[in-house]
């Protein structure tokens, strides 16, 4: 989905992406960033990395919006990088994994929450501010075709010749 955003966002000028649209996040390139961050924030955790003080992420990120790339190539090649290691990451899952606690803090608060309400967060929050995307999108006269996941996946067996049939 984060590919047919993009590549929806990239009909537009550079000045229309950033352009201030009222969202919680400014514009459609600002909200595509937040994405990102809390993304990294949240792999940083499933992977046990400790920001260091007075961050909220590894990786020297220290807000919810701060810019990881002011260019939308740069910002586009980021996202490609993240979602590889989130396939990455999904890859060595298990049912085990998913049952386990995973163990956080911040601002000398320490919480324990289960690694699925973390990977629930992951998914959730990218759809919710996707969904801010595609409507800044259809705004600026972009329509980055159906986001329901239902017609995705039948797109994609469709392509893959599994004939609607899981994989």
């Amino acid at each position: 989905m984060n590919d047919k955003v993009y590549a929806s966002a990239a009909r537009l000028t550079d000045e229309e992406r950033k352009r201030d649209r009222g969202a919680f996040f400014g514009s459609i390139h600002n909200v595509l960033n937040h994405i990102l961050v809390a993304d990294r924030i949240w792999l940083g955790r499933l992977a046990g990395r400790v920001p260091e003080p007075g961050y909220i992420g590894v990786d020297g990120i220290k807000t919810l919006d701060q810019e990881i790339a002011s260019d939308f190539d740069e910002l586009r090649r980021e996202r490609e990088q993240t979602d590889g290691r989130i396939d990455a990451w999904a890859e060595t899952v298990t049912a085990d994994t998913l049952a386990g606690i995973l163990r956080m803090g911040r601002k000398g608060r320490s919480r324990e929450v289960p690694v699925w309400w973390v990977v629930m967060q992951l998914f959730n929050h990218q759809t919710h501010h996707r969904g801010q995307i595609t409507n800044l999108l259809f705004q600026a006269g972009q329509d980055p075709g159906s986001t329901d996941v239902f017609t995705l996946l039948t797109q994609e067996a469709a392509s893959s010749g599994s004939g609607g049939r899981a994989r």
